[in-house]
Parts: structure tokens; C-alpha cells; sequence
């Protein structure tokens, strides 16, 4: 399976991405966004290979993240959705189907809503659109939180590629003040998606299936699929999954299907 990797330039911002396997004619590319405090290996890893054995696949770290360096600026999904367009451009990819998970559903969200002709079709996955997607207590650990509350997996692996003093504390702080300052969107800014667009979270999720269910309502056309499961172990995510895949090859073909259509 082929395999390329590079940086696409943002302003300071240095996004890295990888390319697995090849173009295909009947085929558009699918660039894949990870959660807050994941890289492509830790939320993707399991997920690329399936997925890179039919399409060509796209995968990027955001800002502070595996291998794209932090810079002054703040992490928000609106400045990661101009990196992904780097990313694009730098590819020479006038469109590609778009998978954002957590809050990199929020960067697939800013992109969808900011760029529509870069998106072909949208899975957002177990992201959330406003603040009241989840109780109060939330925002409150999150205004608290420290690093003792991050998953020893996403800490491992950030250790093992920026061994360097305070990178660490550097990407929980970024991903800490990305949620507490996230002002969400309104239904009526959903509502301008024009690219299909599959609604997925798990039925044991960090939002409710409930409000799966608004956001697949405001955006026009879209679909709703709740899976069983938790956060993330419906895509093999390695904190979720804890390596048991299950989840991911019984959830594997109805993402096809919706990209496929």
C-alpha cells in the first residue's frame, strides 16, 4: 500500500499530513480529522488500512498534535479548517469527503460551513454543535481540568513522538482552551451544509443521541446513524477500543455505504 507524508504551510502553521493508498477513478479521497489530544495513529490507525484498501485516504494532525508544531495562535476549528485547506491545495484536491471526529468534527463542521466546494461529503462523528449537546458539569471539569484527566494512551503517544519538555502540557492546554472557549453554532448556520452529510455517535457517547439527532435535522439532506458503543470505539480509536475492533468492522460498512452513495 502506498504511503507519502508532508507538511502544508498556514501562515506559522505547519499542518502534517500522510497519503495512504492510491487515487481510484470511482473514488473521491477521504481526509480524515482526529479528536482533541489524538493523532492519526492513535484515533485512525486500525481504521486507515480498511478504508485505504478501497480509496485513497487523507489523514492530518491539528495544531500541537502529533506532528504539526503548536504556534501562538488559538486552536479553533475555524483556524484548522484553513490548515486543511493547505493541506488541499497542497495536494492539488479541488474536493474530498471529509470525516471529523470529536473535535476534529468541529474542524469538518468550520470547513463544510466555510468551504463548501472542498467538501464532497461530510461524516461528522461524535462531535457536538452547541454547548447544551451536554450538562453543565462538563464545562465545569473542563475549566478545571489538568493533565492527570487526559488518557494515558494519547500521553504515551504524545511522550514517544515530542519527547521535549512541556509539549505535552502545551497540547492539553490548547485542547483545554479549545472546548472551554467552543461557542458553537446555531441550527441556522448548520443549515447552510450543502454536502450530504452523515450524523454518527455511539449511544453511550459524550452527547446524547438526542442531539445526534438535531444536528441531523438542521442540516439539510443529512442522516443519522447511532451505533452501540462509546466515544470513538466504533472507529477503532485507541483509547475507546482498548484494541477490541468489534465495533469497528460492524460500523465499517455502513460508512462505506454513505460515502459510496
Amino acid at each position: 500500500m502506498t504511503f507519502t507524508h508532508g507538511y502544508a504551510a498556514n501562515g506559522e502553521l505547519r499542518m502534517y499530513y500522510e497519503v495512504h493508498g492510491r487515487p481510484t477513478t470511482d473514488t473521491t479521497p477521504l481526509l480524515l480529522i482526529p479528536g482533541g489530544g489524538s493523532t492519526i495513529q492513535t484515533n485512525f490507525a486500525r481504521l486507515i488500512p480498511l478504508l485505504a484498501a478501497q480509496r485513497q485516504v487523507i489523514a492530518v494532525d491539528e495544531e500541537g498534535h502529533g506532528r504539526t508544531l503548536p504556534t501562538d495562535r488559538p486552536l479553533t476549528a475555524e483556524n484548522s479548517a484553513g490548515d486543511v485547506v493547505a493541506v488541499l491545495d497542497r495536494l492539488q484536491l479541488d474536493s474530498v469527503d471529509v470525516l471529523g471526529f470529536s473535535a476534529g468534527g468541529h474542524t469538518a463542521l468550520a470547513l463544510a460551513m466555510q468551504h463548501p466546494g472542498r467538501v464532497r461529503r461530510l461524516v461528522a462523528a461524535s462531535t457536538f454543535f452547541s454547548r447544551d449537546a451536554v450538562p453543565d458539569e462538563f464545562w465545569e471539569g473542563m475549566k478545571t481540568a489538568t493533565l492527570d484527566n487526559m488518557p494515558a494512551a494519547y500521553k504515551d503517544a504524545d511522550r514517544s513522538l515530542n519527547p521535549e519538555p512541556g509539549h505535552l502540557e502545551r497540547l492539553f492546554e490548547l485542547d483545554r482552551q479549545r472546548i472551554v472557549g467552543f461557542p458553537g453554532w446555531s441550527e441556522q448556520d448548520l443549515g447552510k451544509i450543502t454536502a450530504p452529510t452523515l450524523v454518527l455517535c455511539a449511544d453511550q457517547d459524550v452527547m446524547g443521541p438526542e442531539h445526534a439527532m438535531r444536528m441531523s435535522r438542521a442540516i439539510p439532506g443529512a442522516r443519522l446513524l447511532i451505533v452501540p458503543g462509546g466515544h470513538g470505539d466504533y472507529l477503532g480509536e485507541l483509547a475507546a477500543s482498548d484494541g477490541d475492533l468489534k465495533a469497528l468492522h460492524a460500523t465499517f460498512p455502513q460508512l462505506l455505504r454513505f460515502l459510496d452513495a
